[in-house]
């Protein structure tokens, strides 16, 4: 007799920096399972997109407080930079009660910080997921410069920070 169990799943979108960069860190966490990476209109305007991914996770193994902090801690969360139309700092709510528990976790995470967290939360808008050539990008290129440069010191964050929320290595 075969028993199927249901996990209960939610979503969140994240954007920070190079949605390549951010579905890489995602991808190596347990609890997640899925990461679907392209862009997040902004601005109440669909239009306007920035570079985001939307993460489906079983809050049974991994909190969205974590997720948020994980978030925070690699990406340039506390920079105005020029970019930021482009890697815009947010967090983007499927729920009411996501954006304001996400507006209070980043709040207390401002401790972790020396300067101010620009983080937006705001409610999700229309994603466009990016071309198929370009998904998982990180586990199709890990040795382009690209991925050397951008996401390997960030996967390096996570093991020095957050080794006990990592998948297990293959």
């Amino acid at each position: 007799m075969k028993i199927s169990v249901m996990v209960l799943c939610e979503k969140i979108g994240l954007g920070g920096s190079c949605h390549w960069c951010t579905e890489a860190i995602f991808q190596s966490l347990k609890g997640v399972i899925h990461v679907s990476q392209g862009w997040i209109a902004f601005d109440d305007n669909p239009t306007r997109f920035s570079e985001a991914i939307v993460v489906e996770f079983d809050p049974a193994q991994i909190s969205l407080k974590t997720l948020i902090e994980i978030h925070l801690h690699t990406h340039s969360c506390t920079s105005d930079h020029s970019m930021q139309s482009k890697y815009r700092s947010a967090v983007y709510a499927f729920t009411d009660e996501q954006r304001s528990f996400a507006s209070q976790a980043i709040e207390k995470l401002q401790a972790d910080f020396y300067q101010s967290i620009i983080t937006e939360v705001t409610p999700f808008g229309e994603f466009e997921l990016n071309d198929e050539k370009y998904l998982d990008y990180y586990s199709k290129n890990p040795d382009k410069p690209f991925c050397k440069t951008f996401i390997d010191p960030k996967l390096k964050i996570l093991l020095r920070q957050f080794s006990n929320h990592l998948r297990p290595m293959n």
